[in-house]
């Protein structure tokens, strides 16, 4: 009995000493180990997105606006983020929905193009070379900012044939270089076995193996109305269904004519007004020209409009998880087969066509990208033209760049361009860049207006906080939390200042 006492003394004696001295440790390492940001703040009140009609009010309130955006896809909604957010008085009008043309037709990546980084390499080219790296960084912002809309994807690229192994490996590896620490993951070499464990579906006949990267996916649409929304709720006039028909000019004094606001109408009511502006941005996509010719019809077209198709599969055509890249098809381009809200994408096609607002994709290009990915899939997997549940298309808005005198060549990149009369003109590009083609848009459009004597923002300020952005040490979202820091910090300023009398007139 006295043994047995003994023996549950010291046990409860030993619990006793290890819960102490378990606590010991424990509060050491937590005082230790302080987080910096454990001061708790009121959670942020959400700004209030004003309905349609008060933002027709707005429009046709006869104020000036800083900035007048013409386009509501992806770069004329990153654009008017840009601007409101940088204090501008921003006013954003779309003829049709947001995200109603090219904006919603992707691809759906968010990538900096393989292919791009091929071209660059074996052609020695400086301008693809950037043009991939920055639209890496900016994939790596996009997945960072917008997580419920845009996530990484592996995607597989088949090979089969021994000498392409290393080829396609060492230029997957640069792809990952290229990103530095931007990259989403890794790159890795998959074995036959792996590979088809992966892609069931994928042929098997002389199939040596496959090199899996990432790129990332998003709701195209989704996102371009989600940036709309965000500029509407720092402040920025947003309008879906108001269509600009005319420009308007007036002298600045010099005898030169410049632009100084549109006559638009809303499809929605048939009313005509004018909206006032100090600068106006064109940011329509393929009907680039047709903006650019209301400014100046003597001018030359600068767009070539190509349309990309898509066709939607079944979802047992790829695995959920995966997509699959072909690297060469018979035209020499790519085509992607992708995982897509339980259904899969392929495509897509690049082929010359015309500039209208409901493109329609023919029988041959679905024709095409069908007979493609058959030479991809097992030959047990027939690929029926049935299997079609919806195709799409899009109409790239590629350009020649008319900064340039050699107006044949198109510009692999976006290009900015201001017209005599201050008319700034954004297009080209792709929808990864679009925070990237924002900025610098707005950038020029700021040196067109005099902010100071507006009572906005500071210009310098504003360039060093855009360049913190680019640079990746400013998230997206902190940039508009330090918009309303500044705000704040100039209100509470004035509220300092000593009121002074007036005593000519005795006011305050």
């Amino acid at each position: 009995m006295a043994s047995r006492l003994y023996k549950v003394g010291v046990t409860a004696l030993s619990a006793t000493i290890g819960s102490v001295v378990a606590s010991w440790t424990f509060d050491r390492w937590n005082s230790s180990h302080t987080v910096n940001n454990a001061v708790a703040r009121p959670p942020k009140r959400k700004r209030k997105l004003i309905s349609r009609d008060e933002q027709i009010q707005n429009l046709q309130s006869g104020e000036e606006f800083d900035v007048l955006i013409i386009g509501g896809g992806a770069t004329g909604a990153g654009c008017a983020l840009d601007a409101v957010t940088r204090g501008l008085k921003t006013a954003l009008v779309e003829g049709d929905d947001f995200a109603s043309g090219t904006s919603s037709k992707s691809t759906k990546l968010i990538h900096g193009g393989v292919r791009y980084l091929q071209k660059a390499i074996l052609g020695l080219d400086y301008e693809q070379y950037r043009m991939v790296k920055e639209a890496l960084a900016e994939r790596a912002s996009m997945l960072d900012s917008a997580p419920h809309l845009a996530h990484p994807l592996p995607i597989m690229l088949p090979v089969y044939k021994w000498w392409q192994v290393p080829y396609y490996w060492v230029g997957i590896k640069c792809y990952d270089l290229v990103a530095g620490d931007r990259n989403v993951k890794g790159s890795y070499y998959l074995s036959k076995r792996d590979a088809l464990e992966l892609f069931p579906m994928l042929k098997k006949e002389k199939l040596v193996g496959a090199i899996v990267y990432y790129d990332g996916q998003q709701d195209d649409a989704r996102m371009c109305l989600a940036v709309a929304l965000t500029a509407a709720r720092h402040g920025a006039t947003v309008c879906n269904h108001v269509e600009v028909l005319e420009l308007l000019k007036k002298d600045n004094g010099k005898g030169e004519q410049v632009l100084c606001g549109a006559k638009v109408v809303d499809h929605m009511t048939g009313k005509k007004f004018t909206v006032k502006a100090k600068c106006i941005i064109n940011a329509t996509g393929p009907f680039t020209d047709s903006i650019r010719k209301m400014d100046d019809p003597t001018i030359k077209s600068i767009c070539a409009p190509s349309s990309g198709v898509h066709i939607v599969l079944p979802g047992y055509y790829s695995p959920e998880q995966m997509g699959l890249l072909d690297p060469s098809t018979s035209d020499g381009r790519v085509i992607f087969f992708l995982p897509w809200q339980r259904h899969t994408i392929a495509g897509t096609t690049d082929l010359p066509c015309e500039v209208t607002h409901n493109p329609a994709p023919s029988e041959d290009e679905i024709q095409f990208i069908l007979s493609e990915i058959k030479h991809y899939l097992n030959q047990d997997v027939e690929v029926r033209r049935g299997d079609v549940l919806s195709a799409w298309s899009g109409i790239r808005p590629l350009v020649s760049d008319p900064n340039k005198d050699e107006t044949q060549a198109l510009a692999r990149n976006h290009i900015v361009h201001i017209s005599a009369s201050n008319l700034i003109t954004i297009a080209g590009g792709k929808w990864t860049t679009y925070r990237a083609m924002a900025e610098h848009t707005i950038d020029a459009a700021v040196k067109e207006i005099d902010t100071n004597m507006n009572g906005q923002v500071e210009l310098d300020e504003y360039l060093q906080m855009m360049s913190a952005i680019k640079m990746g040490e400013v998230s997206y979202s902190r940039f508009a939390r330090m918009a309303e820091l500044e705000e704040q910090k100039e209100e509470a300023a004035q509220f300092k200042r000593k009121i002074t009398v007036d005593r000519s007139g005795g006011g305050l």
